[in-house]
């Protein structure tokens, strides 16, 4: 009796460490996308004030800022449960040497399938903190679509308009 019974706990435990170890789970918190380095707003990226809607420059469908914009050292890390780490150190307004922003938000950008389709999926975030030196940070979580592929990370205005993206 105690055989098969140790046999059963085996398996059941085997497989609930396989199975989430294989993506099986919608839960899971694998890491999708983990970036040292974020690139700033610079031209030809840069929309200044004016600019049409229609002939706005875009990553992805988000376009960019009024301003170039620098940045010291930054960390994002996306899992696939949605959590979304983000920590900015001196993204600035070049031009100004500040940030004039009181809060920053963030967008996760995936091709996803749509009806059949494809489509770029943009999830933002809500807004989070930031001080004049440009520095701040977010824990949160976003909806990630399924599937997310080829993700992108922006940090943007508090109006979704970005100023650093993932990429050098």
């Amino acid at each position: 009796m105690k055989a098969p019974l140790l046999a059963v706990v085996a398996i059941v435990g085997a497989a609930l460490f396989l199975i989430p170890g294989l993506g099986l789970g919608s839960g899971d918190s694998r890491k999708v996308l983990e970036a040292k380095v974020l690139a700033p707003l610079a031209p030809p990226y840069v929309n200044p004030a004016g600019t049409p809607e229609a002939a706005k420059v875009r990553i992805n469908g988000v376009a960019g800022a009024g301003a170039q914009w620098s940045i010291g050292g930054a960390e994002v890390d996306l899992r696939s449960d949605g959590r979304l780490e983000i920590e900015v150190e001196g993204l600035i307004v070049t031009a100004r040497g500040n940030n004039p922003l009181g809060q920053f938000r963030a967008i996760v950008s995936c091709q996803s399938v749509v009806n059949g389709h494809p489509e770029m999926i943009n999830v933002p975030t809500a807004a989070f903190a930031a001080n004049t030196a440009g520095d701040a940070s977010t824990e949160t979580n976003v909806a990630l679509p399924s599937p997310c592929l080829a993700p992108v990370v922006f940090v943007t205005t508090p109006t979704l308009a970005w100023i650093a993206v993932t990429g050098r």
